[in-house]
């Protein structure tokens, strides 16, 4: 049989241009957090650990129940031991909220749809503590247009030096934010896409306002959602690994879809805590 070459294709493979030039690749996201088994602190013996078992079983049961309702999974109770198993168990997901000025925090856990909600006094002391199953929990979507206006105010003498292309999107959003009710579909505005001023944009944030949650997404790169002043409008920001923004825009929905689990990552959860009932309790 005779050898046949190949060609070669890729980076590297080509001769250069006769100009000098050379091709600029776009550089590919390196990292993704993926799952792996927990590792638990070799002091801990599940002995001790009745109420965290409690807690873990109690889980299990809203995770195969989901879609259902369930109720939040109390854990101010724990004692220092089953909250440290609980802690390292569950660990930090992908998705982290700060709401009310830093006195809620909630946080996913390494477990899609499995949400960690805190409430901090004025001292930072945590006085409440639990465990929420669903795509995101309901607390955020209270929180974040918690006394927001219904509607963005449109009236205006004058328009400030360099505002040019804010306003119509400003009416867009209004008729978006009125039909949302009865549609409830998702709307989004890229600002990338659109000739925005410096001036458009700080028009934009001061006629939407300030809202009270902020939710940073980690996957490829970060997502960094906050909430306006104006109900159902979130600002989503995108950044890659350097930290650069690639996509800037607003959103009218309950919650942008890129801060939530899935129905699928949620079946996932409840069978990954299965296998880690058996290896741990």
């Amino acid at each position: 049989m005779s050898s046949i070459s190949l060609p070669l294709f890729g980076l590297g493979s080509q001769p250069p241009e006769q100009d000098g030039a050379t091709l600029d690749y776009l550089q590919m996201p390196q990292d993704m957090a993926t799952y792996a088994m927990p590792q638990i602190s070799a002091d801990l013996n599940a002995h001790d650990l009745a109420q965290a078992k409690a807690v873990l079983l109690q889980l299990q049961q809203d995770l195969a129940a989901f879609p259902a309702a369930s109720k939040p999974n109390d854990l101010t109770q724990l004692d220092t031991a089953n909250r440290k198993f609980i802690d390292e168990l569950l660990g930090e997901g992908e998705v982290s909220v700060i709401g009310s000025g830093g006195q809620v925090r909630i946080q996913e856990s390494v477990l899609a749809g499995v949400w960690r909600l805190q409430q901090l006094n004025s001292q930072r002391q945590i006085i409440a503590d639990a465990l929420e199953v669903g795509i995101i929990p309901q607390q955020i979507m209270q929180l974040a247009f918690d006394g927001a206006a219904s509607h963005i105010d449109t009236a205006w003498a004058a328009l400030p030096e360099g505002v040019m292309n804010a306003p119509p999107l400003l009416a867009e959003l209004n008729a978006k934010i009125a039909a949302y009710p009865a549609t409830h579909e998702a709307h989004s505005i890229n600002l990338s896409l659109l000739p925005q001023t410096e001036q458009d944009l700080e028009f934009l944030e001061q006629r939407l306002g300030k809202g009270t949650v902020a939710i940073l997404s980690r996957g490829y790169g970060t997502n960094r959602i906050t909430a306006t002043g104006t109900k159902r409008v979130w600002w989503v920001q995108y950044f890659n690994s350097q930290d650069t923004l690639i996509l800037n825009t607003l959103e009218v929905s309950d919650v942008p879809s890129v801060a939530c689990a899935s129905p699928e990552d949620i079946a996932d959860s409840c069978q990954r805590l299965q296998e880690i009932l058996k290896v741990y309790l």
